[in-house]
């Protein structure tokens, strides 16, 4: 059976997992996507691979499958190159921004520094990593450069500029005292001594374009159709002819070869072995004994009976939205926007939505090969009948709609049921953005760009749908809005984004799905958006039943928004103020805000077009945390979804580069007491600097915190669920070594809780 294990990787199992990261911790976790393995490596008996976005390791004879990511201490996401010393337990992990993770037994080293030539403006990509001994070669676009493992610092770098034009290093490897590499235009050497920098002295042995080369033992590199082995100054062909190579790995009894799907085995001497098919494509592969194992884009690792071997994830790292429902269950969609936009624009790999059922990651082989072009903005399951998830596919094309597909428990896939294309009344079409039901499980669909032939448009409608016909009964809202985001449903009314106008609809449906009797009630900017704002993008409704509504260039508060908005010639948006070196500053002010998401304790998440996540107290008053992918696992600072689940408090970032999830504090809050939690408890100085956190707490807390003669040293009222606590006394100075009880009440002093804290300063 297969294991699972979500600790540091295997290769490094001495190693302290909080010496080997900078940015992460154990509230994190990554829901990132393993299936396309980049590079692999060999060690006794066990496999090391790359994938997009996380290294795993996985163990063949006991089937441990151990991964390492960003979450837990890894610097960056979307991989480019690795390689492994299996002697010397030393990883090279390569990034498509030029950085570098160096992974050893004293922890996770992260690099920045790569050698760029004066007036080198071409891609930081790391193109290939080879590791021989203590030092690895890197290739990248502007040449080599040498990377010394131990000192973990750069060494001589050469630049291949030649009449003012850079050529890249698609790959090179250390063989002997050279550097072979290949590039565009040949197989070029290079002994590394003094003069290793001046490109103008190292030898062509070989013209032609070369894509692949490694080493051990023996040299072998390829063109696209055609491998070689290399012999003093001598490059023979190997027997076969290939389609498109895709890899060549040389290790101590084998020459492999990877040609798209198919991987061709050669000894030592370059004499052909054995071939093996692995039914797809592939970008790797390695032996272990005498058997072969593929690294394959879609699968993960693959042996030659096809079994697969990789950590559970999604099919591919893409993600916009996230619905949440049951059980830990989930549903990805994959959709695309540019800007402030949904786009129309198909994502090539067409990769549809994901299922988490609770336990492991599905995805409905209907995405794959199908020809259909799928811009899938939003996906949910049916409260009703939950095997049935409707979905929608935003776009221009044939297949554009509403979709519905039928879950099978048994098979473990979803079936095609109906596409709803709700009409075809204008060059634009209507377009299906998002899907949401009422609190009695009617559906509705936004719709953009819909019109009904009779006026101008386009137009922003509201799609219902009815059970009984099985079919979608559109309404324009007849306002020339254009584009619509998804609709939050809350009280009776449909709350839509309008991206493209500098206004908001609210929608009343009447909690049925007959349409002749809808009402819509809309906000412009004399309502009090800013003058400058080319629309709205999300929104989200506290427990205090105010609307936080994210625009394009800022935030903007309707308070009591059911009641407000009904009367929209008095209905006024507000900004929130807050102070800034003594003056009033408007926050979020000329940044798109991308979601809002309210928590069991009233506090918002907001993402922040490029700057992020921040975490706010409930009157946005305050900035609780602000996560970056600079200072967090985040792989991006474009979040484009955020979802809490309320019971667990887990939290969910949505972006193009993966999904990764956080741990809150804040899960169920109520009017009492849940199971309090102080931590870190003890707390000792010289490992913890930072504020102590109370979560359980009641919606409305009154803390006193004494000493152990029972003098009240600090007091607070706690609001949301939990408190942080600085260790500081009410004079504001730090309170000395001892313990501290933590006494707490409600709001209305029916239900108690204590608490004991241990300081050691």
């Amino acid at each position: 059976m297969k294991k699972l294990s979500l600790i540091s990787l295997g290769i490094l199992a001495s190693l302290p997992l909080a010496n080997a990261q900078t940015i992460s911790s154990k509230k994190w976790g990554d829901l990132f996507s393993y299936n396309n393995v980049l590079a692999m490596k060999e060690d006794n008996g066990k496999l090391v691979a790359a994938a997009e976005n996380g290294i795993f390791y996985y163990t063949i004879s006991t089937g441990e499958i151990t991964k390492l990511s960003k979450a837990n201490g890894l610097h960056e996401v979307k991989i480019s190159a690795f390689d492994y010393n299996p002697q010397t337990k030393v990883a090279l992990v390569g990034y498509q921004n030029g950085s570098l993770d160096v992974i050893s037994q004293d922890g996770i080293k992260y690099v920045v520094d790569i050698p760029i030539a004066t007036g080198y403006n071409g891609s930081k990509r790391i193109n290939h990593i080879s590791i021989t001994g203590d030092l690895a070669v890197i290739s990248a676009g502007y040449g080599v450069s040498i990377f010394d493992l131990k000192k973990k610092e750069f060494k001589d770098s050469a630049f291949f500029l030649s009449g003012g034009v850079y050529e890249a290093s698609n790959e090179a490897t250390i063989f002997g005292n050279k550097v072979y590499a290949v590039t565009n235009t040949g197989l070029k050497s290079h002994e590394m001594n003094t003069t290793f920098p001046v490109f103008t002295t190292w030898t062509t042995d070989l013209a032609g374009a070369f894509r692949h080369i490694d080493s051990e033992g023996v040299l072998s590199f390829s063109s696209a159709t055609t491998g070689y082995i290399y012999n003093s100054g001598t490059a023979v062909a190997l027997s076969q002819n290939f389609s498109n190579v895709r890899d060549v790995v040389v290790n101590n009894s084998n020459i492999i070869v990877t040609d798209v799907n198919r991987v061709y085995t050669f000894n030592t001497n370059g004499n052909f072995n054995n071939t093996v098919s692995f039914g797809e494509d592939c970008n790797t592969a390695t032996t272990v004994g005498s058997s072969v194992y593929g690294g394959t884009v879609l699968s993960g690792i693959k042996n030659e009976s096809s079994n697969t071997f990789r950590p559970d994830g999604p099919y591919f790292n893409y993600a916009y939205k996230i619905s949440l429902y049951g059980e830990n269950q989930m549903l990805v969609s994959t959709g695309g926007r540019e800007g402030r936009y949904n786009t129309g624009v198909n994502n090539p790999k067409n990769p549809g939505f994901y299922y988490f059922n609770g336990t492991e990651w599905i995805y409905p082989s209907y995405f794959i090969g199908n020809t259909t072009r799928f811009n899938v903005l939003d996906a949910v399951s049916d409260p009703v009948n939950p095997a049935d998830v409707f979905f929608t596919n935003y776009t221009t094309s044939n297949g554009r709609g509403v979709y519905k597909m039928k879950y099978n428990a048994g098979s473990k896939d979803f079936t095609f049921a109906k596409n709803y294309n709700l009409g075809t009344d204008d060059t634009s079409a209507r377009r299906a953005v998002g899907l949401t039901f009422d609190d009695v499980n009617n559906l509705f669909v936004t719709v953009a760009f819909s019109g009904d032939g009779t006026a101008p448009g386009p137009f922003t409608a509201v799609g219902a749908y009815d059970r009984a016909t099985d079919n979608f009964l559109i309404r324009n809202t007849n306002q020339n809005f254009g584009a619509a985001q998804k609709a939050l449903y809350y009280e009776g009314l449909l709350f839509i984004p309008t991206p493209r106008t500098n206004s908001f609809i609210a929608y009343d449906a009447n909690k049925t799905t007959n349409i002749s009797d809808d009402k819509e009630y809309i906000l412009t900017q004399a309502n009090g958006f800013a003058a400058s704002s080319g629309g709205t993008i999300s929104v989200a409704v506290d427990k205090s039943g105010d609307a936080w509504i994210g625009g394009d260039i800022g935030l903007r508060i309707l308070p009591n928004a059911v009641s407000a908005i009904k009367t929209p010639a008095s209905a006024v948006v507000e900004p929130v103020i807050i102070e800034q070196n003594g003056l009033g500053e408007e926050l979020f002010r000329d940044t798109q805000i991308l979601q809002i998401e309210v928590d069991a304790g009233d506090h918002k998440w907001v993402s922040v077009d490029g700057g992020g996540v921040y975490y706010l107290s409930a009157d946005g008053q305050q900035t609780i945390k602000h996560f970056t992918k600079e200072n967090s696992p985040l792989p991006t600072n474009t979040i484009t979804d955020i979802k809490v689940d309320r019971k667990t408090g887990k939290v969910y970032f949505a972006s193009y580069d993966g999904i990764v999830t956080y741990q809150g504090d804040i899960a169920d809050v109520t009017s009492d007491f849940g199971n309090v939690l102080v931590y870190p408890n003890p707390v000792v100085y010289s490992n913890f600097k930072g504020k102590v956190t109370i979560k359980g707490l009641a919606e409305v807390t009154n803390i006193r915190i004494t000493d152990t003669a029972g003098n009240i040293v600090n007091s607070a009222v706690a609001r949301g669920g939990y408190y942080e606590w600085d260790l500081n006394n009410q004079k504001g100075s730090r309170v000395a070594s001892g313990i501290y009880f933590v006494l707490m009440t409600n709001e209305d002093g029916s239900d108690k809780a204590t608490a004991k804290i241990a300081v050691v300063n």
